[in-house]
């Protein structure tokens, strides 16, 4: 039993003295740019009546109902009540998430 224990001292005692406590020297590997992470959000969208007039282009095609469909339609820039089944107010500004 001692000179298994003996044994066993002494190879630790060699391992242990052939490692070395210095800081390599010369060039290391180069350290890779982390890549940018995508968007945790996305911008939300603005609706509404006066986002759609400067998106547009020419904001009195809003009024003038022989207007081309890309200006829309009027109920795009209404809001529904459910309660009186009409529409009776204008969203000027909406923001969709």
């Amino acid at each position: 039993m001692k000179t298994l224990m003996i044994s066993v001292l002494a190879a630790l005692a060699t391992t242990a003295s052939a490692q070395t406590l210095r800081a390599p020297i010369g060039p290391q590997k180069p350290v890779r740019a982390m890549p940018t992470p995508p968007p945790i959000t996305v911008r939300p969208e603005v609706q509404g009546v006066v986002p759609r007039a400067f998106r547009g282009g020419n904001p009195l095609q809003m009024l003038n109902p022989g207007a081309p469909a890309r200006y829309g339609t009027g109920e795009q820039s209404l809001a529904y009540n459910p309660f009186t089944g009409r529409y009776d107010q204008i969203k000027l500004f909406e923001i969709v998430f």
